[in-house]
């Protein structure tokens, strides 16, 4: 294929191991058809952060299952695909293990990027905007290099299910579908996007972490997409020459 019909790809939020093993192997298996489908075409691959539930890197120790989708992203980036991952705030904690097995490119924080003569502003989107207090301090509480010491400390047996346990609750465990766009003035990444548009232009956002696939004209020749999950709703962004769009696997 022509490079310059290539499309750049972005998904996120599959949250794998959630909400038990069978249905995050369901989800896994469509993942991997999603990616052998786009893998003629692709360019690049964002993966936007919460790919798994839960990661914790142990020195000699990495928790178990997700070796389809690992296997498919390692022969993506043997091909000369790269692939691109953001840590999101479920796997934060991933470290070196993945850039150097599957070789992804890695990222903590947002970057921009410029794709077919477009500024794209890129990241999971947890703790940006205002609000959201509790969770920003608890991040740093999570990123501190002590604390992931410390944790470390800990058999991976016990580790993983403690942190099993604690995320029970969460979206991607029980399995919640009800979200509601909350009005630009309520959503924080609407809010963060406005205050960016400040500083620089930017052409388009792009997020996951929110759960919703949202598609918002900020003004200024300035969209923001959201990519939504894959545990309801398998949306994925496609972007090429021709143009940016929110689309559904099925």
């Amino acid at each position: 294929m022509d490079s310059s019909k290539k499309k750049i790809y972005f998904a996120s939020d599959f949250h794998l191991g959630a909400p038990d093993y069978e249905t995050s192997l369901v989800r896994e298996k469509k993942i991997v058809d999603w990616l052998n489908h786009i893998e003629s075409s692709a360019k690049e691959i964002y993966l936007v952060g919460d790919i798994f539930d839960f990661w914790f890197e142990y020195k000699r120790a990495v928790p178990r299952g997700f070796v389809r989708l690992l296997g498919k992203i390692a022969e993506l980036t043997d091909k000369g695909i790269p692939v691109i991952l953001f840590t999101g705030n479920h796997d934060m904690w991933i470290f070196d293990y993945l850039p150097k097995e599957i070789g992804v490119v890695l990222h903590r924080e947002p970057i921009t990027k410029e794709y077919f003569g477009k500024k794209y502003f890129i990241g999971h989107g947890d703790g940006l905007g205002p609000g959201d207090k509790g969770y920003k301090f608890l991040k740093k509480v999570f990123a501190n290099k002590f604390c992931q010491w410390s944790f470390a400390r800990l058999h991976p047996n016990f580790g993983i299910w403690l942190a099993d346990k604690s995320s029970k609750t969460s979206r991607a465990k029980t399995g919640s579908d009800d979200e509601q766009f909350l009005g630009e003035e309520n959503e924080w990444l609407v809010q963060f996007c406005k205050e960016e548009l400040t500083k620089q232009h930017i052409d388009y956002f792009v997020f996951g972490h929110r759960h919703l696939p949202l598609e918002i004209d900020l003004g200024q020749n300035s969209m923001y997409y959201n990519l939504g999950e894959w545990i309801n709703y398998c949306t994925y962004l496609e972007v090429g020459e021709d143009g940016v769009e929110l689309k559904v696997w099925k």
